[in-house]
């Protein structure tokens, strides 16, 4: 019953993933999925999966914590995989036909199709899991910085951009938070004869108004008090000082941009 999510967690480690820098991270990301959108083919895509696999080993973060941040997207890869496998055009003719299987009348299965949707939700996979590795192995508060640091060009042109790192710190806060509430609220639900995991989708998505009304009125709560507090403390997004500035050493803005580089010209080579 417990609800896994592990994107928001961070996993402290001492490894090369985790120490270096946040910006640097921040911008590999960003490579690796502009490379993910510019590979076209399954070489790239199975190059893309090799290099995540790998960052996973060096961080020392166990591949089941990714595997298990897929649940909550598991509806969107079966989706994804159908909307690409059946079809409704199927010729009953020549039902072994290699474009489309024939099952029932016009409707069947597309070869090619299933092919394509394995490969689209794949990149879903990665993308999920390159972000997951990023919460795993970057604070909350080295990410809001980072994101900081590196918008700060924006704020000659009067973008906020201390408020926008803050609303992604508490973003990044809540999303563990109320996972957590939400476990607390089912299993108090379930202590009095609720059931979550039986009948059919109209009576499952009942049984979860009980969860999710609480669960609402618990994070506006917070977030008043969350408010209060900000308020009390006299915050103001522009202007903000910090107690730590870690500068960005040579070492680590090579990695970051021959890294970012290579990822880009693998995207477009692949």
């Amino acid at each position: 019953m417990a609800l896994v999510v592990p994107f928001g967690q961070y996993v402290p480690g001492t490894t090369p993933v985790h120490t270096l820098d946040a910006r640097m991270k921040l911008l590999l990301v960003t490579a690796y999925v502009a490379a993910l959108f510019l590979v076209d083919a399954w070489p790239g895509l199975l190059v893309s999966l090799a290099l995540l696999i790998a960052a996973y080993r060096v961080a020392h973060i166990p591949l089941r914590l990714a595997v298990r941040g897929l649940k909550p997207i598991i509806v969107i890869l079966a989706f994804t995989l159908l909307a690409n496998t059946l079809t409704f055009s199927a010729d009953p003719a020549t039902p072994a036909s290699p474009d489309a299987i024939a099952l029932i009348g016009s409707f069947g299965v597309k070869p090619l199709g299933a092919l394509r949707g394995l490969y689209f939700a794949l990149r879903i996979v990665l993308l999920v899991a390159v972000t997951s590795l990023l919460t795993f192995t970057s604070s909350v508060v080295a990410l809001s910085d980072a994101l900081t640091q590196l918008m700060r060009p924006l704020s000659h042109l009067r973008v906020p951009t201390e408020d926008i790192a803050m609303m992604f710190t508490i973003a990044l806060r809540f999303i563990p938070l109320t996972a957590e509430e939400a476990e607390k609220i089912m299993v108090a639900q379930s202590a009095r004869g609720a059931v979550f995991d039986k009948g059919g989708p109209i009576r499952r998505a009942r049984a979860w108004v009980p969860v999710l009304v609480p669960l609402f009125v618990s994070l506006f709560r917070r977030a008043d008090a969350l408010a209060c507090a900000m308020e009390t403390r006299c915050y103001r997004g522009k202007g903000r000082t910090h107690l730590r500035v870690s500068p960005l050493s040579a070492p680590h803005l090579a990695v970051g941009l021959l890294g970012a580089l290579a990822l880009i010209v693998g995207g477009l080579v692949l």
